[in-house]
């Protein structure tokens, strides 16, 4: 029996079927059978390399999507034109396969950027305090979305541009350039300055991973750079999401910008009876003694006096913010418990002096400065 004629005896059976449902079937069929392919290609890839080779897992994890939709595809192209159908089924599945294949393209240019960037960033594991680590985290980041973003919008792009419809609005719209134009670029004037405000920092870098910043009076780290806008995270665990924008347009504060290093203020009001150098010299050994310090700056001086109290600014350095403030509040507990204990005259005090008047046993009770004023002014100079 040759081929023809067990096609024509097939065609006997089922010929009560539609030719559509057939067609239909057929392309069907095709990408189930594509799918059941490449499942087995998987079981049997890692059966045989996955313990040796780790990556060849992780490679196939991350291109599922795209090899999948490529072994769909290769196979309608196949059935598709063996397929009974006519040109009112043919057609639209033909424009949408160019879409599918169109979008198939897309997808496996961003995994192809996604892949890229984060083998690149294998050798920048450890952000926290290495600077080099934190400049090319920031900007393979920002131009990796930059780059998926662009990709979008061209794939989308070309989809719509195979539609006759679409594709006379577009050529229209271009050669209008009048109030829709306008209207267009009004329109995505904030995506486009964010876009570019991503590039700028991308470039100039203000601001990095991890950085510690104050904005908007809250202060917080860049946890992470998107397209469009940075999430920052305040001390409290809190999210704080401000648009690219934001960094190119309006001042804040990045404590981070050079180094990680900070200086810590601890203030104190004592009395004029406190005695400094005695003061500056247990500070220094009780810095020394803490492991938040890093070995850099440890400093007390008298920075104001007013008629009631003298005021003692100390200054400590640490490796971070957070060991910074850390540093500040353990230093300053210690300083009022070692006042408090061992220099209790040095405490801030209120001084009167008692006059008795016309000679009898009633006194007045008057407030006089503690010290002239003309110290505040030595104490300045």
């Amino acid at each position: 029996m040759n081929w023809q004629a067990l096609m024509a005896d097939i065609d006997k059976m089922f010929g009560w079927i539609p030719s559509w449902f057939i067609g239909l079937g057929l392309v069907a069929g095709a990408m189930l059978l594509a799918l059941s392919f490449y499942r087995f290609a998987v079981w049997l890839l890692n059966r045989a390399f996955g313990a040796r080779l780790p990556l060849l897992s992780v490679f196939i994890e991350r291109t599922s999507g795209p090899a999948q939709l490529a072994l769909c595809l290769a196979a309608v192209a196949l059935v598709l034109p063996l397929a009974p159908l006519d040109d009112t089924i043919r057609t639209p599945l033909t424009r949408l396969f160019v879409v599918a294949f169109i979008a198939l393209i897309g997808w496996i240019s961003i995994r192809v950027v996604d892949m890229s960037a984060a083998r690149y960033l294998q050798n920048f594991r450890d952000v926290t305090e290495n600077f080099v680590a934190r400049k090319h985290v920031t900007q393979v980041r920002v131009f990796k979305r930059v780059t998926d973003t662009i990709i979008v919008i061209i794939t989308v792009s070309a989809a719509l541009m195979t539609f006759d419809s679409v594709r006379q609005y577009g050529v229209s719209l271009f050669a209008s350039a009048g109030a829709a134009g306008i209207i267009v670029g009004l329109a995505a004037r904030p995506l486009l300055s964010n876009l570019i405000a991503g590039l700028q920092i991308a470039i100039t870098q203000p601001i990095r991973i991890e950085d510690a910043v104050i904005i908007e009076n809250e202060w917080g780290w860049v946890e992470d750079i998107a397209s469009t806008y940075v999430v920052i995270r305040l001390w409290d665990w809190r999210r704080m999401v401000v648009p690219l924008s934001y960094f190119i347009e309006k001042p804040f504060q990045n404590w981070t910008r050079d180094t990680a290093s900070l200086i810590g203020v601890i203030a104190l009001h004592v009395d004029y009876r406190a005695d400094v150098p005695r003061i500056r010299r247990w500070l220094e050994g009780a810095v020394k003694e803490s492991k938040l310090w890093d070995g850099a700056v440890v400093n007390l001086q008298v920075i104001d006096a007013d008629s009631r109290t003298i005021e003692l600014r100390a200054l400590v350095s640490a490796r971070n913010a957070p060991q910074s403030w850390d540093l500040r509040c353990e230093m300053r507990e210690k300083l009022i418990a070692f006042i408090r204990d061992e220099m209790p005259e040095a405490l801030p005090r209120e001084r009167a002096i008692l006059i008795p008047q016309g000679g009898g046993d009633d006194i007045e009770l008057l407030q006089r400065p503690a010290a002239p004023e003309r110290m505040r002014a030595s104490a300045h100079n």
